[in-house]
């Protein structure tokens, strides 16, 4: 060997790193975000849906096989919102069609079991999924209109009689069990705000008291430091140490409720408050990063759970672009530098497990955070 090679070696790969898009930049992130598109095109499978809806590990195994069924569902639902959000192909537009298809056609999601509820993810995603469909110029025609409209209706009149008394939904239920869960969390409820006002708007919803009922849960989850609990509680579990109510253990709850309830007009959001949570989201981004992939939920720091990780990732971008333009891409280029770092080799995410539905929606998160702000 030549006593040049090490030489040349170093500078051929300081060649490319400096051809390479930087990690947060545009481009970057528009060439990540194609990749986890081109899996979702790549694996599709022919009824339009993507991976199983079966029973996919042991660790998962005490829960019903309807949960796992949910679980896809919801997963479903967020796929085919990352292709509805992308610049479309003839490939990527074959496959949303598809995907709309199998979401206004597949069976809807049930409770699994007296304590097990998580029915409420397939209607929360494919609630907010149809809404997004609803209003796409592309899906105005009467061969989609009725379809979607009617699927939108059962999505939320299923989350409508899920509503729990305080306002919230989740996704399990204490005893004495009854039809209507007595139990919600903050994130889960935000991630369905916004779309209850414009599910309303398109009268699938008869009147705004489901959506006022939720933000109010949403509101009350607010701590005075900023953080929001996981689910109301009479008073507020703050207890020291590593809570999940810290704002260590509240990051991606931050994004999800703050961005829900600026969406439904809270006048307490303002542009101060979406900043402070975004800057606590990039300052304390080790105690997510950790989390992931972590086969036991809530095992790591401050209660983190690895898939909180994408979920926090996809609300931090919408939380972006509700500030002042200015005030956008600086946070942007934070976001996709840590999403991109998380890619694997065929273009897809994962943050807990293996399941093919933990497959779907991490990618589906990140492709979506990927894109925000790139159009």
């Amino acid at each position: 060997m030549s006593r040049h090679a090490p030489l040349c070696a170093a500078l051929f790969a300081a060649l490319v790193a400096a051809q390479a898009p930087a990690p947060g930049s545009r481009e970057a992130a528009r060439a990540g975000a194609d990749r986890a598109l081109e899996f979702f095109v790549r694996t599709q499978n022919p009824d339009g849906s993507w991976g199983s809806t079966s029973c996919e590990t042991t660790f998962e195994m005490s829960f019903a096989v309807e949960t796992h069924y949910a679980w896809s569902v919801a997963a479903h639902g967020l796929a085919t919102m990352a292709l509805l959000a992308a610049p479309e192909t003839p490939a990527r537009r074959k496959a949303l069609d598809q995907a709309v298809r199998w979401l206004c056609k597949c069976r809807m999601t049930m409770r699994g079991s007296n304590w097990d509820n998580d029915a409420v993810w397939g209607w929360l995603y494919g609630g907010v999924a149809t809404v997004e469909v609803a209003r796409d110029p592309r899906f105005q025609t009467d061969d989609w209109r009725g379809p979607v409209g009617q699927r939108g209706r059962e999505f939320f009149g299923w989350l409508q009689k899920n509503q729990e008394p305080l306002g919230g939904f989740g996704y399990y239920d204490d005893p004495p069990y009854t039809r209507r869960p007595k139990w919600g969390t903050s994130f889960s409820t935000a991630s369905v705000l916004p779309a209850l006002g414009l599910a309303q708007q398109l009268g699938w919803l008869p009147d705004g008291e489901t959506r006022e009922r939720a933000a109010t849960y949403v509101r009350r989850c607010r701590l005075p430091n900023g953080a929001y609990e996981y689910d109301l509680s009479p008073v507020p579990r703050m207890n020291g140490g590593e809570h999940i109510n810290d704002v260590k253990g509240s990051l991606g709850r931050i994004q999800a409720c703050n961005w829900a309830l600026r969406r439904a007009g809270d006048p307490g959001i303002t542009d101060a408050v979406v900043e402070q949570g975004l800057q606590w989201f990039f300052e304390h981004h080790r105690f997510l990063r950790v989390a992931r992939m972590r086969p036991i939920p809530h095992e790591a720091y401050y209660a983190n759970a690895g898939y909180f990780f994408f979920f926090g990732h996809y609300y931090c971008g919408l939380a972006i672009e509700l500030l002042p333009a200015d005030r956008r891409e600086a946070y942007r280029e934070q976001l996709r530098a840590r999403v991109l770092e998380t890619q694997r080799a065929d273009g897809s995410f994962c943050d807990f497990l293996g399941s093919s539905y933990m497959v779907t929606s991490s990618t589906a998160f990140a492709a979506l955070a990927l894109m925000a702000g790139l159009t």
